[in-house]
């Protein structure tokens, strides 16, 4: 074990002394701060620029409908017609003109409205728009009834299911929200850990034996620590450069808020403005909802499951990863090993996102969060519905005992192809390796 602790030293050592993984640790947050900024300053910019629409309201119904927002300024056009008032708005550079003919009855507007623009409209600015439109023209039509549309919605009824287990546990559909983007997050996160950590593992590999500083190691170190050693301190490395891109995203953004005065939360600009306008009443009562559900979650059975999945998930993969660097001698020679590795966690993202969000205890996620290769994704984005323990005990057991077998799988590989060169293995070369 003496040699596998110094194995795993000197590669974290290795890593975390690279000219290029220090400027990456600190370049990446810093370009990433860097587009947040430019994508909130942009937001803002489009933000603050007051659009001015026309209105030529041939009907006569809507000309008091239209009310200034912070964004739009509605302009009634009168005693203008239509080719007038196109070529008016066209010259003045305004948004666009919006049209609406005369009219015999209600509706006749369905498909007779037109907005005339220099350029396509924005969706929201047209959703806006008509929705105004309906909401006012159905209030017309009930009105033509001989029926009032104040009495009419006032009369109308929602339902809001409350949602409670047979145990008496009440679960509600903002919970189910919760936890699909919690389930959801922490799947993400492993993918993208194992993407950006397994190759780093790979590339370190195949410098390694290019330089032939291998065949000095390998002469009094077995394959298997060797292997073991190289994961584990690329890992290590790996979470270190993870946790100083959190603290130094973190700073980055307070300096970028400080210094240039850019306010990321431009970005969010419409659900404030929404939030806003909102009853603070209701937006009290959803924010004790949404920190409700979250006491309710199994935080620290997610915790505990998050870390050994985690763990077990990346070290599975990065075994592999390092199996194929031994087998290559150049990244070019990677692809066509690399694909059947990526395909099972790909195949894990589609079943969380898609099978576990229609139905999180069905038999398809189930299968998949006891298959190792997916259960790491799987299984995290299931916990948060209610799994188990058993199961997850089990699933955690199945992960780790693959690991150990993939480990013994690779370090074979390993023990082989680290000192093989100039050759392009294939799978049947592969296979005859792991009976050396």
């Amino acid at each position: 074990m003496n040699h596998l602790s110094l194995i795993i030293k000197r590669e974290y050592l290795n890593k975390v002394r690279n000219k290029s993984f220090i400027i990456m640790t600190f370049l990446s947050p810093l370009i990433m701060v860097a587009i947040i900024g430019l994508v909130a300053y942009l937001s803002s910019l489009n933000n603050d620029k007051i659009e001015v629409i026309s209105v030529l309201d041939e009907s006569g119904l809507f000309v008091d409908q239209f009310e200034n927002t912070g964004s739009l300024e509605f302009k009634i056009v009168d005693n203008q017609s239509l080719e007038e008032a196109k070529l008016e708005v066209e010259d003045s550079g305004d948004y666009g003109l919006l049209y609406i003919p005369r009219i015999d009855n209600i509706d006749q507007l369905e498909d007779n409205i037109t907005f005339y623009s220099a350029d396509s409209p924005s969706l929201i600015v047209m959703d806006d728009i008509e929705d105004l439109i309906e909401s006012h023209a159905n209030n017309l039509k009930l009105t033509e009834a001989g029926l009032d549309a104040d009495q009419i919605r006032s009369l109308r009824m929602r339902v809001n299911t409350r949602l409670e287990t047979f145990q008496g546990q009440e679960t509600s559909k903002l919970g189910s929200g919760l936890k699909l983007v919690f389930g959801g997050a922490a799947g993400y996160l492993l993918f993208m850990f194992i993407i950006i950590y397994g190759n780093m593992i790979m590339r370190s590999v195949i410098e390694e034996k290019t330089s032939r500083i291998i065949e000095v190691i390998i002469s009094s170190v077995k394959p298997i620590k060797l292997l073991l050693g190289k994961i584990l301190g690329t890992s290590l490395a790996g979470i270190s450069q993870f946790v100083a891109w959190v603290v130094l995203i973190g700073v980055f953004s307070m300096v970028m808020s400080s210094v240039f005065g850019i306010d990321t939360s431009a970005m969010q600009a419409q659900q404030q403005e929404a939030l806003a306008q909102a009853d603070p009443v209701v937006v009290n009562d959803t924010v004790q909802q949404v920190i409700g559900e979250i006491y309710a979650l199994p935080l620290t059975n997610l915790v505990i499951m998050f870390i050994l999945f985690f763990a077990g998930g990346y070290l599975l993969y990065a075994s592999l990863y390092a199996a194929i660097g031994a087998a290559v001698d150049n990244e070019t020679d990677t692809q066509q090993f690399i694909f059947p590795i990526l395909m099972p966690l790909i195949l894990a993202i589609y079943v969380g996102f898609f099978t576990v969000i229609e139905n999180p205890h069905g038999t398809v996620s189930q299968v998949f969060s006891f298959i190792p290769f997916t259960s790491p994704v799987v299984m995290l984005m299931r916990i948060p519905f209610g799994v188990p323990i058993w199961q997850q005990i089990l699933s955690v057991l199945i992960l780790f005992a693959t690991f150990m077998g993939t480990v013994w799988f690779a370090a074979k590989i390993y023990r082989v192809g680290i000192l093989m060169y100039g050759k392009k293995p294939s799978y049947r070369e592969l296979i005859k390796w792991l009976k050396y």
